[in-house]
């Protein structure tokens, strides 16, 4: 190759790789600039939501307990009723075994 020949293929290969033969860019370039993104909105939560459904779920678990405890006396009352039945039951049970024997 001789230096003429690449002299004369300089501006060529300039051009190709989009430069002018003083060496400035032939083409403009893209911005390639960060462009400012908006910062996100966040959603504001409902503080008012989160207050009553705090509110809420205290009064259930009030009633829920109000209930069980209501359940709990129910069930000893039945326990007591049952167990003066059983013993008034035996008493009557043994006047009556006790009356047959004396009538023997």
């Amino acid at each position: 190759m001789s230096t003429e020949q690449g002299a004369t293929d300089a501006p060529v290969i300039l051009r190709q790789i989009g430069l002018s033969a003083e060496g400035a860019p032939l083409y403009a370039y893209a911005d390639r600039s960060p462009v400012a993104q908006p910062a996100p909105i966040k959603p504001s939560r409902p503080v008012g939501a989160y207050v009553a459904a705090g509110i809420g779920g205290a009064v259930a678990i009030g009633f829920l307990s109000m209930a069980a405890a209501l359940l709990a006396v129910a069930v000893a009352v039945g326990a007591v009723s049952a167990t003066v039945c059983l013993l008034v039951l035996r008493a009557m049970w043994q006047d009556l075994q006790n009356q047959k024997e004396k009538k023997k």
